[in-house]
């Protein structure tokens, strides 16, 4: 009695108890600052206060609310130097991540992905949408896969520090995703998430209606007696609808003393506000883990399973100067009636027709599976085997039944259709030993390790002409149908074979390139049928090790290398070394700092990373295959011929990052008020492009390492107050910034890329690559008006100085809580960027409405003839810059002491709620593209806006219970 016991523990506030008896009861509270300081690294965690590269956590009480489709739209503007740009409002559309800039020309700029230690292969998991007749698309969300009410934490990697433990794969920085276990549970806990959102189009484009439309046409020279059909229909309102979503998530979770176990289902239908698109998910995971022998051997599972259903109507980034669904709804005459078999159009789309008769189907399920081993030999000495598996299987079928008047060539009387099947498997095996000491005034922190990766992709693409069926959902069904007869009726492999009335042939790689023809097989009902497959398999290999050493508490070293080898490369470059290191100095453990700087940490770090994401399979080597096939517009089938895909390049090796930094940490007020400050450096070099191969040539492109370098540099702030922290009223700000300067030198060539779409602008692009320019700079004539005769006055194409990558972006969070009551809202912003207005450049011109199709009313005014000329100039070019009030969130917490129902919260949550900008699109946030395949000189796009999908304002219902 009389003694003071003091209870500590990781994330809550210590306390100390005076002992008056023979028992203490004690309850810890949380500590919020505690919590946040845990974070998830490379192969393994860490502090933020010991962390001595730039790492950024965000815990799952963090993340933003709402609709959420996918893991990084969960921590949306909360982390400064992360831009995420949410590009397509289409449910389950790919999201852009952006660390510290865009380093890389051709290959894939998003960050490397880690979820549950497993790296992801970051390839598409579902086929890209192929031409039918109105442009190809590209493919879903890979990351659509996990539960978002699954995510415990997700942590950014962004400097060389401390993302070189990942070397060839770790230049654009590394999210590391951590699921939920069921540690903490103290027996039996359910959970249940409900969620019932609806969302509506915030924007629409100021059309002309039936009676303005036809006056327009008569101010242009035409006849409106011959453009009038004696309606009055708003074809956007047509084509949009206000979606209603629901998304529902149960899970169980327990903690024993010897492990734990999480376990959830989930099932969401999140629907597009353009009629006909959706998103289906169904998720499962387990997560289990049990400890052996005195807790010496921990044994681990982290598995889940998804199924999505993707559905969509007519939707493209590159349609030809007709459009997609969009594309039409913008430029149909409003006096048409909405009859999908009205024909009067002068060869436009119909909306009509394209909503009843094209459709767009994905499939796609997926397998995430980790299991470890880890054994304690010595209090400091463990050992540790990660086994992962990550296997997705997708069917994409399009369609466009013989019903489908003016949709493509080839198509009404007969009918198109596409599958693509994609399969991807991605095997993990690493091995890692650790060795912890702490010896007094010192200790360190060692990791060794062995990994092995193999990635095969394998699938198929088949277009087929000729349908029995009109009906879309048949179609897909006689496809696959007549795809297995023939099929079945091939002796062996083959890489591809063509299937017309006149006879079947196949093409065969092994064991010597041949063409054979035989009969076709009976029961074929599709008249024309093509089909190439693909199956590649790549290998990563690599050794790694990292070391960090602290002295006093104060001095803090990291050394980290790691030897990749790579099957994509040969010769003396297929390994390449990846070394980095960092020092760290907490300055408010030194004895001359007052107590009032809870925090001072200066950072500093260099280091090598890598970058091989979009070279694709064997580019190193020559290799031959057949060219690709497909019926044409009648339905004939040409015998393609053996050509190089890929020229012999032995020293064709990674691109390689370059990057320095130094940063300084700081808290005061025992981290009341806490922030950092960082300024980078990154250079890339060894570009990985696909070049223009010199004429004549049997292949038109090859890749190469492009002797030039890509220049990032800039800086970032980030600064959080507990503004007012009492015990039934809390108030916290973050607010974030970030500028970054981008540069491609040493480079004397141009490339153009930016294909812009419309009538009049065949061949036409809007953005060059060259040395001494931003990436994305466009490429424009000056627009200086129009002449007295309403043609535009411009000179020649050239740069103008500007590019579609913003410069400074930026994000604000708030939150409050009163008893009960708890509000939070979250801003984000970007500014120095312009999108080209592609849209506006294709329909709505004087020579739109003097063809007979609709415009918005300020081309009345413009001052534009109508056969003035079409050209890409500076007249579309319009600044990015916006803030967004992104999420706002107001949720009630119920008092439930008795009862099954242990937790209850509900909530309302509003998202993208109003935007402030003077882009004159839907959003300013935007950026359409085709598949890779039909973008210009393979290069990818940005900021060009051509009939995006809107981004839709959403407002959701939850409801959280815990029992």
């Amino acid at each position: 009695n009389g003694e003071t016991l003091v209870f500590s523990f990781i994330g809550y506030l210590t306390q100390e108890i005076v002992v008056s008896g023979t028992s203490v009861n004690v309850t810890l509270t949380e500590d919020a600052a505690q919590l946040d300081e845990v974070v998830v690294i490379g192969y393994g965690t860490t502090t933020v206060k010991d962390a001595t590269g730039a790492v950024a956590s965000v815990k799952s009480e963090d993340f933003n609310k709402g609709v959420i489709a996918s893991p990084e739209q969960l921590i949306q503007g909360k982390t400064a130097g992360v831009q995420i740009s949410q590009t397509s409002g289409a449910p389950g559309s790919a999201v852009n991540i952006r660390i510290r800039g865009t380093a890389s020309i051709r290959s894939n700029n998003n960050p490397l992905f880690v979820v549950d230690g497993v790296p992801l292969a970051g390839d598409d998991t579902s086929a890209a949408g192929a031409d039918i007749g109105f442009g190809s698309s590209g493919a879903s969300n890979p990351l659509n896969f996990i539960n978002p009410n699954d995510i415990e934490s997700i942590s950014v990697l962004k400097d060389a520090s401390s993302t070189a433990i990942y070397g060839s794969r770790g230049a654009n920085g590394v999210v590391i995703i951590t699921t939920k276990s069921g540690k903490g549970s103290m027996g039996d806990r359910w959970e249940y998430n409900q969620t019932l959102s609806t969302s509506t189009a915030p924007k629409k484009y100021d059309l002309l209606d039936g009676p303005e439309f036809l006056s327009a046409v008569e101010q242009f020279g035409g006849d409106p007696v011959a453009a009038d059909y004696g309606n009055n229909t708003d074809w956007q309102d047509y084509v949009l609808r206000t979606a209603i979503s629901n998304n529902q998530s149960l899970s169980y979770s327990n903690s024993h003393e010897n492990g734990d176990v999480r376990a959830t289902f989930g099932y969401g239908k999140q629907n597009g506000i353009i009629k006909k698109s959706g998103l289906e998910k169904t998720t499962a995971r387990i997560n289990a883990n049990h400890r052996f022998f005195d807790n010496k051997l921990k044994l681990g599972i982290q598995t889940s399973f998804s199924q999505e259903n993707n559905d969509g109507p007519g939707l493209s980034g590159s349609a030809g100067y007709r459009g997609d669904l969009l594309g039409a709804a913008y430029s149909a005459n409003p006096t048409w009636p909405t009859d999908p078999d009205f024909a009067e159009t002068n060869g436009q789309i119909n909306p009509a027709t394209m909503m009843a008769y094209v459709s767009s189907d994905t499939k796609t399920s997926r397998l995430l599976l980790n299991g470890f081993a880890d054994y304690q030999f010595t209090p400091e000495l463990s050992a540790k085997v990660n086994l992962g598996l990550d296997k997705s299987d997708s069917e994409r079928n399009i369609a466009g039944n013989a019903l489908a008047r003016n949709i493509g060539d080839g198509i009404f009387g007969e009918g198109r259709s596409y599958r693509g099947d994609v399969n991807t498997k991605n095997q993990l095996m690493e091995i890692t030993l650790s060795y912890n000491k702490d010896f007094g005034n010192s200790r360190i922190d060692a990791l060794a390790g062995y990994s092995y990766q193999k990635f095969n992709r394998f699938g198929s693409d088949a277009t087929g002409w000729g349908f029995n069926t009109t009906v879309l959902t048949d179609m897909y069904t006689e496809m696959k149908n007549s795809i297995d007869i023939i099929d079945r009726s091939i002796a062996g492999s083959y890489q591809q074979f063509g299937y017309t009335s006149s006879g079947l042939f196949v093409n065969r790689l092994f064991p010597t390139p041949t063409t054979t023809n035989q009969d076709g097989p009976a029961g074929v009902s599709v008249k024309s049928l093509a089909l190439n497959t693909y199956n590649t398999t790549d290998e990563l290999q690599s050794y790694f090790a990292r070391v960090n050493y602290t002295i006093a508490d104060k001095y803090l070293f990291t050394a980290t290398v790691r030897a990749d080898g790579s099957s994509k490369f040969g010769g003396s470059n297929q390994y390449g070394y990846f070394p980095s290191g960092a020092f760290a100095w907490k300055i408010n453990e030194e004895d001359f700092m007052g107590d009032n700087v809870s925090t001072l940490k200066l950072r500093l770090s260099a280091g090598i990373t890598g970058n091989q994401d979009g070279l694709g399979y064997g580019q190193f080597i020559q290799r031959e295959r057949f060219a690709g096939t497909g019926p044409d517009n009648g339905g004939a089938i040409n015998v393609p011929g053996l050509s190089t895909v890929s020229f012999a390049n032995p020293d064709l090796k990674w691109e390689e990052s370059t990057s320095y930094g130094v940063g300084l940490d700081f808290g005061f007020g025992n981290d009341r008020l806490t922030g950092s400050f960082d300024l980078y450096r990154r250079e890339t070099k060894d570009l990985l492009l696909l070049i223009q191969a010199a004429q004549p040539s049997p292949q038109p492109t090859y890749f190469q390492n492009l002797d030039a370098i890509v220049l990032n540099q800039g800086v970032e702030f980030s600064l959080n107050y507990d503004i007012i922290q009492q015990a039934d009223f809390n108030w916290n700000a973050n607010f974030n910034i970030a500028y970054n300067e981008n540069e491609l030198q040493n480079f004397d060539g141009q490339i153009p890329a930016g294909t812009i779409y419309g009538q009049g602008l065949s061949q036409a692009f809007s953005q060059i690559l060259a040395g001494g320019y931003p990436l994305f700079s466009y490429y424009l004539r000056e627009f200086e008006g129009f002449d007295a005769n309403g043609q535009p006055i411009g000179d020649v194409q050239d740069f103008v100085g500007k590019s579609a990558l913003a410069n400074v972006t930026t994000g604000f969070s708030t939150s409050v809580s009163y008893k009960n009551w708890d509000l939070s809202a979250y801003f984000n912003g970007q500014f120095g960027g312009y999108n080209y207005f592609n849209t506006q450049n294709a329909l709505f011109t004087a020579g739109s409405i003097a063809g007979g199709r609709n415009v918005t009313r300020d081309v009345l005014t413009s001052g534009e003839a109508g056969n003035a000329e079409a050209a890409v100039s500076t007249r579309f070019l319009y600044k990015s810059d916006f803030v967004r009030f992104q999420n706002l969130t107001l949720g009630y917490n119920f008092n439930l002491k008795e009862g099954a129902v242990k937790n209850l919260r509900v909530y309302v949550n509003g998202q993208n709620l109003f935007v402030i900008t003077d882009y004159p699109g839907l959003d300013p946030e935007v950026s359409t593209s085709a598949a890779a395949g039909g973008l210009l000189n393979a290069l990818p796009t940005a900021g060009i806006d051509y009939a995006a999908y809107p981004n839709p304002r959403t407002i959701t219902f939850g409801l959280n219970a815990q029992f």
